[in-house]
């Protein structure tokens, strides 16, 4: 006889491996569907068993007070249900409910700790049922393929199909949309049933809203083997969705995620959001814990999660299941779980959450004020701190009282900062103080008595300070990092990767943009991309010829140009009109914009020429600029002070609530809100300012969030090729990896180059680090002078040098120094105690070394003029990522000495200029000047160019031909060209239509 194909044999056999499968433990319990109470939504019998089982005490004294148990029995499950629809299943599953002043507990979940024995028995009373074929509908007979209870009450429902009866999860997913009314107590949104899956053989797909078609299914797959979406093959043949019911919904996988995953979350408008957790952010947090409980503290973690995909969630769930992880011996593992971030947001949804899955206020403790806040903390042992990396310099290391003590540092959005000496400062205050020896414990035991008796210290010798410090270096035994970030560069990679056999670092957990794309949680922003290139040449207006480098002179024709009020208007025009026809009308009219500038003076003058344009075509929109800090500019004829608060009128903490309200629709920023900005509505994005590697992928993807109504995004980019973006992204899109580690011995190399221009001695440096590394309490008032006079000599001898390229080849031979140092301590420690003298010696002569005026870009604006100028579109359509890992190529290498910027006359620097970026402006200019020359004759056209560019368009549309007719004889080739080439004819229309109407609109 034939095996079995259908749904039904589906279903029998996740039903057996979950009620008599191989594990040893934690069967389910198989339930008859009429065990179902439709009214109530639960499965009455299994609730008052387990409660009988489990608390018998407190069921006698329940019936007790409510007079009989007949009477008890209906009020208890009337106190239920309205309990259930008041608060919902996940908070009650947690925290129980009373009924007449009586506490009543609906689940137990595992302790932390094996300490705990009677706590442990209760966890293993819980039941967990499966019933197949539930009826649960008070008006029809409409069933659901599975439901699985928890001590009788619903937690899960799932909807099966099996591809080979020509139906798929898709199906399941239609069926949940179109034939599930979301009204039924079951199906209402967290009251009962707190997830929903939709399952074939090939996939999973979830939702934890039904709402009909307004329902949003999120995949909650492995992702498939050549890292996009999907599931890889299962070993031995079986279904690729086989680990939902082999592993995520075995008895201790379920328990733990309704323990402390499942979160209601609210925002800041109250409106409440029931969030289960992705298969990826599951897997991260559960590997993390399980190596953390092998191998203890002291390794380091890379987590790659692709931006969008949940990182405040996963971060927040670490910290928790961190905060209560025990080791073997029922030890704690970590004292304190320290999450640094620059997320505003991210404390408090930490301790938002976290209160919601343990109702202890306290657990979490929020560093906002200042650095006191942070020492008390970590010298109070509080669980889980929050706090900013720039506090941690500041922390009185002598009050913070750290021996034996553990720390789990989670840091998000992990980069380059990490590796500075902000981050080396915290390792020094939290590497374990014992592994300084014995002197450094007894000092710290009797720190206070000395004190009090006010006796002597003997000064340690200067040697043995600098070893303390050097402890910090490298991995630290009680130190252990959890780096979140979706976008690693090479020193990350390098600090917090996982070793591989071939000793390159990857990442130790990996959800790529590739795979959050193609299962459609984020948006692909590189689906639709144009680029335009702006088309201009300068002349010189001044007799003089005068000389200058050619990198900084060009750097300074750039910013001439950018900044020229001509290219800003142009470009305002362009946004705005490309904003009101192609994207103001997207998500239902919702959909928002930003500008990214290339700095905030740019983003002051767009700001004004925004303003000034709208106000020409009494349009409607609504503008918001963002940057930090204070602009001097006299944009408006005077030099004033502009601030974003004072350019948009509210405190700038207000700007991301104000640009959420349908008031306002484009956004103009300036190296803010690039990063971990999260605005769903955001459609399109703007771009003139040059963007490479991460910050472009960081950048670009600030539009890439889901939302109802989104079907796409849009960029158009002023600056950037097609050719360079897709290079940054590339390096993201899967796995990053490495193609060769940082050879330590490169800071030896770059040593030698220092020593080889004589501009210190070794006893300058000696007599600096006696200075310099004396402890705080035998310092005294003249050591400052001390260490002025063992730099000046050095920063004499860089004075005296004759040659300029040898003062910036030392210079910024001197920078790479210090920068390498101070990575590669994070990684490994050196040893090397004459370096760790020389690299603070090297730190405070950098300090002191004069400013070269040759670095200073020239100010040659009353030198040039613009002459031509044209912006126009070069490409649009997607740009493809290539379906392979990235390779980070920017090896650490190189003594760090640059080549002399050449000289030339700014009449050569501009000719080549624009012959690099300019056109010809030849007979096509010309020609397109004679046809503006024409309309400008048409008094239709006259009147009609007062409109809007849409409505213009229409009796341009109806005129150009007749315009290009009557031209024909004097330009027969570029005439007969427009009226036969279509493409031709389309590039000629948007450059033409717009100048129209500009020009007329003025007459």
């Amino acid at each position: 006889m034939a095996i079995g194909t259908t749904e039904r044999t589906f279903e029998q056999e996740i039903e057996w491996w979950l009620t008599k499968g191989p594990a040893k433990t934690g069967h389910y319990k198989k339930s008859n569907p009429t065990d179902y109470d439709r009214e109530l939504a639960m499965d009455k019998d299994a609730v008052l068993a387990f409660i009988k089982y489990t608390q018998p005490e407190i069921w006698q004294g329940l019936c007790k007070r409510h007079g009989s148990e007949l009477v008890a029995e209906a009020e208890f499950f009337k106190r239920l249900n309205s309990e259930l629809n008041a608060r919902g299943m996940i908070d009650v599953l947690r925290h129980g409910i009373v009924d007449l002043g009586i506490s009543v507990r609906l689940a137990y979940f595992k302790p932390g700790s094996g300490m705990n024995q009677s706590l442990a028995a209760l966890y293993d009373k819980n039941v967990l049922q499966i019933m197949r074929q539930v009826k649960y509908s008070v008006h029809n007979e409409n069933s659901i393929d599975m439901v699985i209870f928890l001590n009788g009450l619903p937690i899960i429902t799932i909807e099966l199909k099996n591809p080979l009866t020509g139906q798929t999860y898709r199906n399941a997913i239609t069926q949940y949309e179109n034939d599930r009314n979301p009204r039924e107590l079951l199906l209402s949104k967290g009251k009962r049933a707190i997830v929903h899956f939709a399952v074939d053989t090939e996939q999973v797909w979830m939702t934890t809203w039904l709402r009909k078609l307004d329902t949003t299914f999120l995949p909650f797959n492995k992702g498939g083997e050549d890292g996009g979406a999907g599931n890889p093959a299962a070993a031995g043949g079986d279904y690729r969705t086989a680990y939902l019911w082999k592993e995520v919904l075995q008895r201790d996988s379920l328990l733990d995620i309704l323990h402390r995953f499942v979160q209601v979350s609210k925002d800041d408008k109250g409106k409440e959001k029931l969030i289960f957790p992705r298969y990826h952010q599951l897997d991260a947090v559960r590997k993390l814990v399980t190596d953390v409980y092998s191998h203890g503290a002291g390794k380091n973690y890379l987590i790659q999660h692709s931006a969008g995909s949940g990182k405040s969630n996963s971060i927040a769930w670490l910290a928790y299941h961190l905060a209560n992880l025990h080791d073997a011996s029922d030890e704690v593992i970590f004292h304190s779980i320290i999450v640094i971030t620059d997320r505003r947001v991210l404390d408090k949804q930490l301790q938002r959450d976290i209160y919601n899955m343990e109702h202890k206020p306290g657990v979490v403790i929020r560093v906002d004020k200042n650095s006191k806040q942070l020492t008390t903390a970590l010298n109070n042992g509080d669980k889980i701190i929050v706090c900013t990396l720039q506090k941690f310099p500041f922390v009185d290391v002598q009050k913070v009282s750290i021996t034996g003590k553990r720390f789990a540092i989670i840091v998000d959005e992990a980069h380059s900062s990490q590796t500075g000496d902000a981050s080396k400062r915290m390792k020094e205050i939290l590497a374990d103080i014992s592994l300084q020896g014995d002197d450094a414990i007894e000092k710290k035991l009797h720190e206070f008595a000395m004190e009090e008796a006010k006796a002597e210290a003997e000064e340690k010798d200067i040697d043995e300070v600098i070893a303390d410090e050097m402890a910090a270096h490298g991995q630290q035994p009680n130190l252990s990092f959890f780096a979140f970030t979706a976008t690693p560069k090479q020193k990350t990679l390098e600090i917090f990767g996982q070793r591989t056999a071939s000793g390159k670092p990857e990442p130790f957990h990996l959800y790529s943009m590739r795979q959050a794309i193609e299962e459609g949680f984020i948006f692909n922003v590189l689906e639709n991309y144009t680029t335009y290139e702006t088309y201009f040449q300068i002349g010189k207006k001044i007799a003089e010829d005068p000389i200058y480098g050619k990198n900084l002179a060009n750097k300074a024709l750039g910013k001439y140009m950018s900044l020229h009020p001509h290219n800003l208007a142009q470009k305002a025009e362009v946004i705005i009109e490309h904003f009101r026809s192609q994207v103001q009308h997207r998500i239902g009219g919702q959909a928002k914009a930003m500008l990214v500038t290339g700095s905030r003076l740019h983003a002051v003058r767009y700001f004004f020429e925004f303003q000034r344009y709208i106000k020409k075509m009494h349009y409607d929109l609504g503008i918001l600029v963002a940057f930090s800090g204070t602009v001097k500019d006299k944009v408006s004829g005077e030099i004033k002070e502009y601030t974003e608060s004072n350019l948009n009128k509210f405190p700038d903490r207000e700007t991301v609530e104000k640009f959420d309200t349908a008031e306002y629709q484009i956004l103009i920023v300036a190296e803010k809100y690039q990063t971990g900005f999260d605005q769903p509505l955001l459609h399109t994005m703007y771009v003139d300012k040059k963007l490479t590697g991460i910050k472009a992928v960081q950048t670009l993807s600030r539009i890439n969030r889901t939302c109802p109504g989104k079907t796409e995004t849009f960029i158009l980019d002023f600056v950037n090729s097609r050719e360079d973006i897709e290079k940054s992204f590339q390096d993201y899109y899967q796995a990053t990896g490495m193609a060769e580690t940082t050879d330590p011995n490169l800071i030896y190399d770059i040593k030698n180059v220092l020593d080889s221009f004589m501009i210190y001695t070794d006893n300058e440096i000696e007599a600096f680090a006696k200075v310099f590394f004396k402890e705080n309490k035998t310092q005294g008032n003249i050591d400052l002078a001390k260490l002025n006079g063992f730099i000046d000599p050095a920063v004499d001898r860089y004075n005296s040098m004759l040659e300029k390229q040898d003062k910036i080849d030392f210079k910024n031979a001197l920078k790479k120094f210090i920068r390498l140092y101070a990575f590669l301590t994070h990684i490994i420690n050196l040893g090397d105690v004459r370096l760790h003298k020389f690299h603070a010696y090297a730190k405070c002569l950098l300090r002191k070394l004069p400013r070269d005026e040759a670095e200073r870009t020239p100010d040659i604006e009353s030198d040039v003029m613009l002459q031509y100028y044209r912006v126009q579109k070069v490409s649009e359509g997607p740009i493809v990522l290539a379906n392979e890992d990235g390779l980070l190529k920017h090896r650490t290498s190189g003594s760090g000495l640059q080549l002399e910027d050449e000289k030339e006359p700014l009449s050569a620097i501009i000719k080549n200029l624009n012959e690099r970026l300019g056109t010809n402006f030849t007979e096509m200019d010309k020609v397109l000047e004679q046809f503006v020359l024409d309309m400008a004759g048409n008094q239709e056209m006259v009147l009609r160019s007062k409109n809007p560019l849409d409505l213009f368009k229409i009796v341009y549309d109806n005129t150009i031909m007749d315009v290009v007719l009557g031209r024909m004889a004097k330009n027969q080739e570029f005439c007969e060209k427009y009226l036969e080439d279509e493409e031709f004819r389309r590039e000629v229309d948007k450059i033409l239509l717009p100048l129209v109407h500009e020009r007329l609109s003025k007459m």
